[in-house]
């Protein structure tokens, strides 16, 4: 069962999640939906787009070859919640500081559920949506 994420009390609450996912310290069951948005957060206040889905990236495959996992990773869902933290952040007062961002962000993307109203389900259990970038095939990004 997946971890139950308290409200995070200061900005040394929200790096420590990152430094726990990046040396692999979490168990996979403990390492859930809102904790990838805690990363995803921190990686893009800090770099590019670009840079920090590659940071996303690698340290979902650094963490599910720690944890000797397979067919766990998934490139569109990995995409799709980087995109949305994206535009959390830009639409975010960065002045509220990390934690309060941290805060707001697992709020207003706690249903993991979302990604369903742009994908169908049988598109994101395709191999080739874990493999690759897919484009949504309900309705577009609207974000």
């Amino acid at each position: 069962m997946t971890a139950e994420v308290n409200p995070y009390e200061n900005d040394e609450d929200v790096l420590e999640v990152v430094r726990k996912f990046e040396s692999c310290e979490y168990a996979p069951d403990d390492f859930g939906h809102k904790l990838h948005l805690t990363v995803a957060l921190v990686y893009l206040l800090d770099s590019s787009y670009a840079e920090a889905l590659e940071r996303m990236r690698q340290g979902l495959h650094r963490f599910v070859g720690h944890h000797k996992l397979s067919g766990v990773y998934h490139e569109t869902l990995t995409v799709f919640w980087v995109r949305r933290v994206r535009a959390f952040v830009e639409q975010a007062d960065r002045a509220r500081g990390l934690t309060r961002l941290a805060n707001e962000l697992k709020d207003a993307c706690a249903d993991s559920r979302l990604v369903f109203d742009y994908y169908t389900k049988e598109r994101l259990d395709s191999d080739k949506a874990r493999a690759y970038w897919l484009d949504s095939d309900l309705k577009p990004l609207d974000f």
